[in-house]
């Protein structure tokens, strides 16, 4: 309960924050993760060190570490969001009475936002910078195999976000791992909006079916890719290889492609090579298997 409230006070104040302060305060978790950098791949790697131990796969393990690339990425990642425009107070759409009454819809924040995810480290910088930026209060309970990673992260953040005068508990994590956390985190209907469940399928039905708080879910992938008549060729065969292979096992990589009938022929031939060369199965619709007859059927 007292995490629901704790929030729900933050939010009160992130909703009425100037957008100056928001930002600030996203650029300052960025700063403290820089510096932090050392004890946050110590952390990840006691995590690790245990997911392994607890024999789990290779592909796990592999969402769940924090590599250079990643720690980059997740500092890069809070720049880019705290120099968004700001998405308060924005006229969305809105008219006048014949009374004389102006009628208009407003961007604001939805209050308190609940995600729970699995074992990628980065999402709790990603959520936590984009739950800022728009005003709201974030609960955040990623993967138990993840927690001293997460457990810093949200202290860094934390750290980061009082430092600009704003309540620390607008990011906030249970301060226990066990599943008993989420079942208390979804019967906070009172102070909780919405909850975000990201990861598998097992995952956001159980969410779905336990939860007390609307949920913005999804089941499966709508990763679409399309390729217009005349997009560059070069371009489009980079997009395509990117969006698939950049990180084939996040819920975001490529599924489909659609390509323009008027330059599928040009383009599907090349791409199919690129994939190819990464060692990407393909399988296509008849008409993109009349002009590659290897492909397998859908």
């Amino acid at each position: 309960m007292e995490i629901g409230r704790n929030a729900r006070e933050a939010s009160r104040v992130l909703g009425t924050a100037p957008a100056t302060v928001r930002q600030a305060a996203i650029e300052g978790m960025a700063a403290n993760l820089t510096a932090a950098h050392d004890t946050l791949m110590a952390a990840n790697q006691e995590d690790l060190r245990a997911a392994a131990d607890a024999q789990a796969d290779q592909a796990f393990l592999k969402r769940l570490q924090i590599t250079e690339k990643i720690f980059t990425y997740m500092v890069d990642r809070l720049h880019e969001a705290a120099r968004l425009p700001d998405p308060l107070g924005i006229v969305l759409e809105g008219h006048t009475e014949a009374s004389g009454l102006e009628v208009s819809r407003v961007s604001v924040p939805l209050g308190v936002i609940g995600i729970i995810y699995e074992a990628r480290p980065n999402v709790t910088t990603d959520a936590a910078a984009v739950a800022l930026k728009s005003g709201n209060a974030v609960i955040l309970r990623g993967g138990s195999e993840a927690w001293r990673s997460n457990a810093l992260l949200v202290s860094l953040m934390q750290d980061a976000i009082a430092k600009q005068g704003l309540p620390a508990n607008a990011v906030q994590m249970p301060s226990c791992s066990d599943r008993q956390a989420v079942r208390e985190l979804l019967r906070l209907d009172r102070y909780v909006d919405v909850i975000i469940p990201r990861g598998g399928k097992g995952l956001i039905r159980a969410v779905s079916s336990q939860s007390r708080i609307p949920v913005i879910k999804h089941y499966d992938g709508i990763c679409h890719l399309y390729i217009a008549a005349d997009a560059d060729p070069a371009m489009a065969v980079a997009l395509v290889v990117n969006s698939k292979c950049q990180r084939v096992e996040v819920c975001n990589a490529l599924e489909t492609l659609l390509i323009d009938r008027a330059d599928a022929k040009t383009l599907l031939p090349a791409i199919a090579k690129a994939l190819r060369d990464k060692g990407v199965e393909l399988r296509g619709c008849g008409r993109c298997r009349r002009i590659l007859p290897d492909l397998k059927p859908t």
